[in-house]
């Protein structure tokens, strides 16, 4: 792969990319990294933006006459402990940028740099999102709130990919994600002398019927050609060997490409774990939590990114999976595309040996100049 960007400028963002790494922040709590590139900002004179939220960073570049581009990059990490075994591994115990959004952070600023350059040239506005929380608390729904999609136009962010070469990149026309969906269910019975269960009401049985119950509402009522997964992912109930407890808890996620799909399994999310429960004699209170929808790439906008990106990297193939981004929050209100920059490691993402290579980093850093200065010409063709 060729030379994208300036060696000089990659060695310092690799640079800082190791560092963001090393000190790795969870949602809403990213202090050092904003104030890093706040530092970095406002070191470029770039004219960083008033925010009322306490973390993440949000700039302008341009003079203020037509169309606005924005750039997102995600900048918060996972509570993880790293076991990835990196020279510059997370120093922060049990939390591990284990999603890569440290080579998205630096890939930005790569982006902003390249761009700053081109300043006075530029016709239009890019407006840089920093963005907080994106694993957690919805970050993308306190950046709308915080108006700093005002005025844009479009916007285009990108995810390096796990098990794809870097210098490779996918983006699909329309949706491209899955929507997200979480729930946590709280079964209370009676707590009971190990001895003698005949004496309370078992929530742990009713948790077990409850597990298997649910499986078949994607086995069984969905098309098999359809998306659509139910995953039960923390379990809680008990705490010694002689006890029958109280109650029994356990939560997890939905994730669905199809509207249609999506609205059928909370229909019989409800039904199948309160008459599960009736059926074991204990209650059952459920916490149903509506999260992302689909990310679904406006198709003029795509025909540009995938034009544009080809003339510097190398296309792959990606099958539609139901991992979700909250980026998705951003298109519903303003025309966007999300792409896959491949990272080059086989480890999937939010897991504690998750790597990523740093070559991602001059290919994202190239990816945002190149389509941001493309995107506002096009835009202003249209106006």
């Amino acid at each position: 792969m060729r030379d994208l960007i300036d060696s000089d400028l990659n060695r310092q963002l690799i640079a800082w990319r190791h560092d963001f790494h090393r000190h790795p922040e969870l949602a809403d709590q990213e202090v050092r990294t904003s104030q890093k590139i706040r530092e970095i900002l406002t070191d470029w004179h770039i004219q960083l933006r008033p925010t009322q939220l306490s973390t993440g960073v949000f700039a302008d570049i341009g003079h203020g006459d037509g169309p606005t581009v924005a750039l997102r990059a995600d900048i918060d990490a996972l509570p993880i402990q790293e076991t990835s075994g990196e020279p510059f591994s997370s120093e922060t115990p049990g939390v591990m940028h284990a999603c890569g959004h440290d080579t998205h952070i630096a890939a930005l600023l790569g982006g902003t740099y390249l761009l700053k350059q081109r300043e006075a040239q530029l016709p239009g506005t890019i407006r840089l999102i920093f963005q907080r929380s994106e694993e957690d608390k919805e970050g993308s729904l306190q950046v709308l709130a915080d108006h700093q999609l005002d005025g844009v136009d479009a916007i285009i962010g990108f995810h390096n990919a796990p098990f794809h070469p870097v210098g490779t990149f996918s983006v699909h026309t329309g949706i491209s994600s899955g929507a997200i969906d979480k729930f946590k269910v709280t079964l209370t019975g009676v707590g009971t002398h190990a001895s003698a269960p005949q004496n309370g009401i078992d929530p742990i049985a009713a948790l077990g019927a409850e597990i298997t119950s649910l499986q078949t509402i994607v086995s069984r009522n969905i098309a098999p050609v359809k998306a659509g997964v139910l995953s039960i992912t923390h379990i809680t109930a008990g705490s010694t060997w002689n006890i029958l407890p109280e109650t029994a808890f356990f939560e997890g996620t939905v994730r669905t490409a199809d509207k249609d799909v999506r609205a059928l399994i909370k229909k019989r999310f409800f039904p199948l774990v309160e008459q599960t429960a009736a059926a074991y004699g204990v209650k059952a209170d459920i916490d149903w939590y509506a999260g992302d929808p689909s990310v679904d790439n406006d198709p003029k906008l795509t025909a540009i990114v995938q034009d544009e990106s080809g003339k510097f990297t190398e296309p792959f193939t990606d099958e539609l999976g139901l991992g979700s981004d909250d980026f998705a929050c951003f298109q519903a209100h303003v025309p966007g595309v999300y792409a896959r920059l491949g990272n080059g490691f086989n480890v999937s993402a939010h897991n504690p040996r998750f790597r990523a290579d740093d070559g991602v980093i001059a290919v994202g850093a190239k990816f945002f100049e190149a389509n941001a200065q493309r995107l506002l010409s096009e835009l202003n063709r249209q106006q």
